[in-house]
């Protein structure tokens, strides 16, 4: 009979998946000679001043049927398939995209920026030059704004479609197996290129197509149905239905879609800052230990509170990460923060941001329609840039001196590459998220003690948190309700945070397309 049994693991044996299987087995009390099993989950436990691993697994006798292997996709060939047109190629777009192969249509995509190794070179041209691509950065181009800002694969969102078959289909791209185990898998942003090169790569073979700086300047709707696209100005495609994957960065879409007058909400995000501290400084809050050691990974924390009824929380926490330039246009400054996939940077880093509603952003703006929400992030991202020198350099405050509204006369090393300069960072943010941050701050330092420290530096600002706008959709159809043919998918639409989530949108979506030309056709 199977069963699944529960075990603890000292960190120096959590890679040895036999002595973990074998472990198991005896608590399950099955001979180990004959008795079989594998790991479905590995999570640390760290509340303890002896960490140590938790193991799930499940053990079988010989005699038992073996479980069964995980369903393969199997991609048919789509040349002269109906094409379905996808903008996008973030991680909402790409498995869209795949999952419209396993249905035998024919996947066209259109991505702004560029394929994600000639992407690099603008990424370079951020980090030491301060020049800012619109079109390809850290949010646009082949892959997303996850690409080369992490890869964390946690998602809440298990209810919302297979996270299984998106954690299985990284791995058949080149992702490590550990991903299909860990509590918090996460592959790194020097990793995931060759992935996503794999996946294009699946895409063009089957018979698709990936169109690169190829920005959709229009959408043509005739009859309330979409009826094409243009690209780059120029270039009109003739079409009867659209994928609409752009990410929550993509202002233009939104811009474009207002001034068709297709229904757009204003949707809750948050905005903050974001917070980087000395990595061995949060190991030894939340190891309780001076050194780490190399049986541990570099620590992590989530940190949430309520002030005055708005939300303060840690988003996106980067062990052993770095901070980055995350502008999507010249002229502002928006930070976020990654990792490689050895975490091994000297830093800790952590968006801290405030919940900010509707009736916030009306108070501060003026304005109440579905691109208030971008306005306000705007009007804080363009302060930030014009208190500095004209470059990519950050305002940034020592973590103590921005409780007590203080300068720093000196500030403590960072990984931002392009700089930080000192400056007053609550009075660049609204006087709301100010208040909130600080009082959140203040009860986040209660509970890690040593969190609250001039060690660690507050850096300006985190505002690309999700979308401020929601792209409406039936619940039943996933189609736009004014629009017909009009799927809106991904964090760019509103229904979903994270590679994950808008994968498994991407999928959902797929299949709500597939239906609606399967009826045209009927």
């Amino acid at each position: 009979m199977r069963k699944t049994v529960q075990i603890n693991v000292d960190p120096q044996s959590r890679e040895d998946t036999k002595s973990v299987i074998l472990k198991a087995l005896k608590k399950a009390g099955l001979d180990p000679k004959t008795g079989r099993g594998h790991i479905l989950r590995r999570s640390l436990d760290a509340r303890q001043r002896n960490a140590y691993y938790v193991f799930q697994v499940e053990v079988w006798d010989a005699d038992d049927p073996a479980p069964e292997a995980p369903d393969v996709p199997s991609y048919q060939m789509v040349d002269e398939a109906r094409p379905a047109f996808i903008i996008g190629a973030g991680p909402a777009g790409y498995f869209a995209a795949l999952e419209l192969l396993t249905l035998g249509i024919k996947p066209i995509l259109f991505e702004r920026g560029k394929d994600v190794q000639s992407r690099r070179r603008d990424l370079k041209a951020i980090q030491q030059f301060s020049v800012v691509d619109p079109n390809s950065n850290y949010c646009f181009g082949e892959g997303g704004a996850g690409t080369y800002s992490d890869g964390k694969l946690y998602t809440r969102a298990t209810k919302r479609g297979n996270v299984r078959s998106v954690l299985e289909t990284l791995v058949a791209h080149g992702a490590g197996q550990d991903i299909l185990i860990d509590a918090h898998p996460h592959i790194g942003s020097n990793k995931l290129p060759t992935i996503i090169e794999a996946i294009r790569a699946t895409i063009l073979s089957h018979g698709g197509e990936v169109h690169f700086e190829s920005r959709v300047t229009d959408i043509l709707v005739k009859s309330d149905k979409i009826a094409g696209v243009v690209v780059n100005d120029e270039k009109e495609y003739k079409c009867d239905n659209v994928i609409l994957a752009t990410g929550h960065s993509a202002r233009d879409i939104y811009a474009l879609l207002a001034s068709k007058d297709i229904l757009l909400e204003l949707k809750p995000f948050a905005l903050g800052v974001r917070i980087e501290h000395p990595q061995p400084l949060i190991d030894s809050i939340q190891y309780k230990r001076q050194n780490r050691g190399d049986d541990l990974p570099p620590a992590s924390y989530r940190l949430a509170c309520n002030v005055d009824n708005r939300g303060v929380f840690s988003f996106c926490m980067c062990p052993g990460g770095l901070v980055v330039p995350s502008a999507t246009a010249p002229g502002e400054i928006v930070v976020n923060g990654m990792s490689l996939s050895r975490r091994d940077s000297p830093y800790a880093n952590a968006g801290t941001v405030v919940s900010v509603d509707e009736k916030l952003v009306e108070k501060i703006t003026g304005e109440n329609d579905a691109l208030a929400g971008i306005a306000f992030q705007r009007e804080i991202e363009q302060l930030c840039f014009k208190a500095g020198d004209g470059s990519q350099a950050a305002p940034a405050q020592r973590l103590v001196d921005f409780m007590k509204g203080k300068s720093s006369k000196s500030l403590p090393s960072s990984s931002y590459i392009p700089g930080l300069f000192a400056h007053d960072v609550g009075s660049l943010l609204p006087s709301e998220i100010t208040h909130a941050l600080k009082h959140g701050v203040r009860q986040f330092g209660k509970r890690m003690k040593g969190y609250l420290t001039n060690e660690a530096v507050v850096i300006a600002t985190e505002s690309r948190t999700s979308s401020p706008v929601r792209i409406p959709r039936d619940g039943e159809t996933l189609m736009h309700p004014q629009v017909e043919g009009l799927f809106p998918s991904g964090e760019g639409a509103g229904f979903a945070g994270g590679i994950v989530s808008a994968a498994v949108d991407g999928m959902r979506v797929a299949h709500s397309l597939a239906e609606y030309l399967k009826a045209q056709v009927q």
